[in-house]
């Protein structure tokens, strides 16, 4: 079998395991004596080196199980939690995190063995426990591991005769006669039945790396079920095979064991003249476990059993029960309910895109008979009745692959806690991130691009915003500082507020620095307004920051912020006031496939503008437009709106006739604009095509639709006009 196909199931738990390890590893520095922090970062630990050991990754293995160590001793009350401690712990997730990376990238962990980390991690832990080397108490630990399997008799190993399901097994002649020859040559012949935790997910694979850990040994001789049901999942909670290995039975048993939820593991060895009898239900008679050793072997099977679905059950999302309750729920283990399990599964993304497609196109079909029906003089009843029975269809299964795809913006944020952790060490100073709203909903292609946006402004927050205590203590502030993350969802649109409680964006040291870097004059950026000088901060390579540091300086953040936030369709603009802190407005698309659209004709073409950028659409009378500073203007309702005429924009000549002017009133953020169009013709739902390099008009077009009579319209996005 391929290890291949599992290594997307492995990285994704993988990932999902080192998000855990951080989170936990975040609580327990804040709470040194929290037990369920504890058995969670053990138990992810554990699972993450069980799967790092079946799928090869000996690196990662082997670090994974010195931090499994360590904290096998903080639970057993021979080490306790300290700075230093949690620094080096840090230290060496950040290097298993780097090994999946690897793994990812190119299907290899790399060739560093990380052995400064470890080092520190075995002196750390001999200062604690007082031994003088911590390979003696790796093999002491490996021998203990080892002794429960050694307890029961080689040829019968934890085996009794309602469980060893492999007895019943049938092998041809030609399996056979491949056992009988290896057994000749001095290999080991064992049938086996491996029983998989009724709490896994995912049976095929827990069973493909419990086969692959046997062909690491030697072969599989036959397995029940065959390999493809196994790969399929078309079978229970257990299945039974036949292997010849070069390793004994207690070596094979325990690799079988280490598979993350895997259960328990019975078997035996076969001789040579056992083989024949294999399939007739009963054991062998050089098989069969002493009278005796059979209630020895149901004790060691009730005792390990619990044991091993401690240690290797799925890391599960933090609990969110008070610490008391949790405790007393572990003293009672009889009582305790069992874990929900999330019904859920993964799915591919670009399977979710060719879905998107096909609904696409099923809304251009939709539009195509809206045409019709529109055109025809003789349009019937029932071709209406049509029409809106299908565009009810596609509206329902639009909003079905949206939700779909839509996911909690938490995966995205989930890794900031651990890296303000950080920030708060390198800086000097003391601060603390909260995070709300962090189960609010945006398109999976939006939260995988909006991590980088966020990890700069926290970062700018943390290097720019906040004071040193000294001076946060001098202004009357705590001298600890705070960096908020708020997302909510606005009407169709989320908006994700990062800020802090700082020193604020001083604006005339901003003007200052425009002039020093010539990029406007004295006089020219004294007339500036406040928003105009701050929005030079977005603009590349420009920074406030005195000295550059591997932090910030080098005048990118900002500006990568504004061109990944623009390039999913959104805005973000900022709100500060000197000596009180700043806060960064991100706005975004729920999705960025299918929208609403207002179309309107400009010349003689058709253009669509997105609805969520639209407030009003107004008739204004020619004689109500202004001139300030040369640009024409318009009071509406006690605003003054800047006017912008597309047909001039996009090179046309207006068709509209008449004094009044249509204008579209399109918001972004604070501010507003009015969009002259020279006719309406509706609001409609659109699909959006990417139209790629074929087109660049400074932005201003964000892609194209197909229209029901087939026409290309483009959309034109009002945040590069406003």
């Amino acid at each position: 079998m391929d290890v291949s196909q599992y290594l997307g199931i492995f990285l994704d738990e993988a990932r999902e395991h080192i998000q855990v390890l951080s989170d936990q590893m975040m609580t327990l520095e804040q709470e040194p004596e929290n037990q369920d922090a504890i058995n969670e970062i053990f138990r992810a630990a554990h699972s993450l080196k069980g799967m790092a050991g079946t799928m090869g990754y000996k690196r990662l293995q082997h670090l994974t199980h010195d931090m499994e160590d360590c904290f096998s001793d903080v639970r057993a009350g021979s080490m306790t939690v300290t700075g230093e401690l949690m620094d080096v712990l840090f230290q060496a997730l950040d290097a298993i995190e780097g090994y999946v990376n690897s793994i990812q990238e190119s299907t290899d962990e790399g060739e560093e063995d990380n052995e400064n980390i470890i080092n520190e991690i075995n002196r750390i832990r001999n200062a604690a426990t007082g031994k003088g080397d911590a390979a003696p108490a790796k093999e002491e630990k490996k021998a203990d591991a080892a002794a429960p399997a050694a307890a029961a008799p080689a040829k019968a190993s934890g085996a009794d005769d309602s469980r060893a399901l492999y007895r019943s097994m049938k092998l041809d002649d030609s399996a056979k006669d491949v056992m009988k020859d290896a057994v000749a040559g001095g290999k080991h012949a064992f049938g086996f039945t491996v029983f998989i935790e009724e709490s896994c997910l995912l049976k095929a694979a827990r069973a493909f790396l419990v086969i692959k850990a046997l062909e690491d040994m030697g072969d599989i001789v036959a397995t029940d079920p065959s390999t493809q049901d196994i790969e399929d999942e078309k079978f229970e909670f257990s299945f039974s095979l036949y292997t010849i290995c070069d390793e004994d039975i207690d070596k094979a048993r325990e690799a079988m064991l280490a598979v993350s939820e895997i259960a328990d593991v019975v078997g035996e060895e076969f001789a040579e003249g056992d083989i024949d009898s294999i399939g007739s239900g009963s054991a062998a008679a050089k098989g069969e476990a002493p009278a005796e050793a059979a209630p020895a072997a149901e004790e060691q099977k009730e005792e390990a059993a619990p044991a091993a679905k401690e240690e290797t059950a799925p890391a599960v999302k933090k609990d969110t029960a008070p610490a008391s309750k949790q405790a007393q729920a572990a003293k009672s283990p009889a009582t305790a309910k069992k874990p929900v399990i999330s019904k859920t599964i993964r799915v591919d993304i670009e399977k979710l895109d060719s879905l998107m497609n096909l609904v696409s196109e099923l809304i251009i079909a939709k539009n195509t008979i809206v045409s019709a029906a529109d055109s025809s003089d003789s349009s019937t009843q029932a071709l209406n009745e049509q029409v809106e029975y299908l565009e009810s269809v596609t509206t329902n299964l639009h909003e079905a692959v949206m939700k779909v795809r839509m996911v909690p913006i938490e995966s995205a944020v989930q890794k900031f806690p651990r890296m303000v952790r950080d920030l708060e060490k390198k800086l000097d100073k003391k601060m603390q991130l909260t995070i709300t709203g962090e189960e609010t909903e945006l398109d999976r292609t939006v939260v995988d691009e909006i991590g980088d946006p966020l990890m700069h402004l926290i970062r700018n927050s943390a290097d720019h915003g906040l004071e040193h205590p000294d001076e946060r203590a001098a202004s009357g502030k705590p001298e600890q500082g705070t960096i908020f993350l708020n997302a909510f969802q606005d009407g169709n649109s989320v908006v994700i507020e990062v800020g802090d409680d700082g020193k604020g964006i001083d604006v005339e040291a901003v003007r200052s620095k425009i002039v020093e870097r010539g990029l406007a004059s004295e006089d020219t950026a004294a007339q500036f307004t406040d928003k105009e000088v701050i929005d030079y901060l977005f603009d590349p390579g420009f920074s406030m920051a005195k000295k550059v540091t591997d932090i910030s300086g080098r005048g990118v953040g900002l500006d990568v912020v504004k061109s990944n936030i623009e390039s999913l369709g959104g805005d973000v603009s900022v709100k500060t006031k000197l000596g009180e802190g700043s806060t960064w407005i991100i706005r975004l698309p729920l999705t960025l496939a299918i929208i609403q659209a207002l179309m309107v004709i400009i010349g003689d073409e058709k253009y669509a503008i997105s609805l969520d950028s639209i407030t009003t659409i107004e008739n204004i009378p020619s004689s109500d437009l202004k001139l300030v500073q040369g640009k024409e203007v318009i009071q509406l309702r006690g605003t003054v709106i800047p006017i912008v005429r597309l047909s001039e924009i996009l090179g046309f000549e207006s068709s509209k006739a008449g004094d009044d002017m249509i204008v579209v009133i399109a918001k972004k953020g604070d501010s507003l604009a009015g969009l002259v169009v020279d006719e309406l013709i509706g609001q409609q739902e659109i699909v959006i095509k990417s139209l790629g390099k074929y087109i660049n008009n400074d932005r201003i077009i964000s892609g194209a639709t197909i229209l029901g009579d087939g026409e290309v319209a483009l959309i034109i996005d009002a945040n590069a006009l406003i």
